[in-house]
């Protein structure tokens, strides 16, 4: 698009007021009659161009329409503006190249960017240019009218009527959707609840844990010490003494939390401040399984299992008080 001089001249003889006039009355009616046209100045002109640049559009669509307008270099063309008239289309954009002259000739092109929603079958669009001729006289050129056609996407109605319209009150089952968000919600909720309980009731719900394993494991021990017991008087092997005083001392470590397991004779029995169910119980032991069996010995040994099981049931029961 080329500027006039003529308006910059015009503008500084008369001042801001007047050329706030002249460059309004171009932007607001572009297309009006701003003087008489004489039928020999446009016939001297060149006709601009305008073409869409798609044969057919269907309705919403973008469409683009290209005006081209090519005169000599020294007039002033001005080209429509977002405030010209597009019906029937609407105006969404315009996309304008510079003035390009060759060979004594200047060329002005822009391409506008429109959309329709009428519903007529061959919608047309000229859009016409302002060649500015002074400061008081300004030439109107139309191009002849381009066409283009709507391409629908519905059949055509071959009746005047409403068609009929079919009630259906079935009920359509629709499938469940998982909702992630309040399950996720949930989810979070529930650990921060437990989160919380756990940090409330830590020191109750350990010492109800570390009282149901003293439970469990003083249950399997009386199964085991039992066990050994019964296969002694059976076969009255010191082997079957010896696992039974180990089993007892494994569980009483446990129980206690101490190196209990590894310690000799006198140095359980100085532990449990020389207790006498443990003294005489590992003495008659002791004596079981480093010395030679006798019959007084094995009654002496049914006795002993008697002290250690209840010194390990008294045992318990102290820790389970505290």
């Amino acid at each position: 698009m080329t500027y006039s001089p003529a308006i910059s001249s015009y503008c500084f003889n008369k001042g801001s007021r007047a050329c706030f006039g002249l460059l309004a009355a171009l932007l607001l009616l572009p297309f009006g009659s701003f003087g008489q046209q004489p039928a020999a100045q446009l016939r001297a002109l060149p006709v601009p161009a305008g073409r869409f640049l798609q044969a057919s559009v269907r309705v919403g669509e973008p469409l683009d329409y290209e005006l081209r307008y090519e005169h000599a270099p020294d007039l002033e063309v001005v080209f429509p503006d977002s405030l010209a008239a597009f019906e029937p289309f609407e105006y969404t954009g315009k996309t304008y190249f510079p003035t390009r002259t060759r060979n004594g000739r200047s060329l002005d092109r822009a391409i506008y960017h429109l959309r329709t929603f009428r519903l007529d079958a061959v919608q047309r669009l000229a859009l016409p240019v302002l060649v500015l001729q002074g400061a008081a006289d300004t030439l109107r050129l139309a191009p002849p009218p381009s066409s283009v056609r709507l391409r629908r996407t519905a059949p055509p109605q071959t009746t005047t009527g409403l068609p009929e319209l079919r009630q259906n009150l079935a009920l359509v089952p629709v499938e469940p959707i998982f909702n992630y968000p309040y399950w996720l919600a949930g989810s979070l909720a529930v650990l921060l609840l437990l989160a919380g309980g756990a940090a409330l009731f830590r020191r109750r719900l350990t010492r109800r844990y570390q009282a149901y394993k003293r439970r469990k494991n003083h249950g399997y021990f009386l199964a085991q010490f039992a066990r050994h017991v019964e296969r002694f008087e059976l076969s009255r092997s010191a082997t079957n003494v010896e696992r039974a005083v180990v089993l007892w001392k494994n569980y009483l470590a446990s129980l206690e939390n101490n190196e209990l397991s590894s310690f000799t004779t006198r140095e359980i029995v100085t532990y449990f401040e020389n207790d006498n169910d443990v003294r005489k119980a590992l003495g008659a032991t002791d004596k079981v399984i480093y010395g030679n069996l006798q019959t007084e010995d094995a009654k002496e040994v049914d006795r002993a299992f008697q002290r250690l099981r209840g010194f390990a049931e008294r045992r318990y029961a102290s820790v389970g008080d505290n």
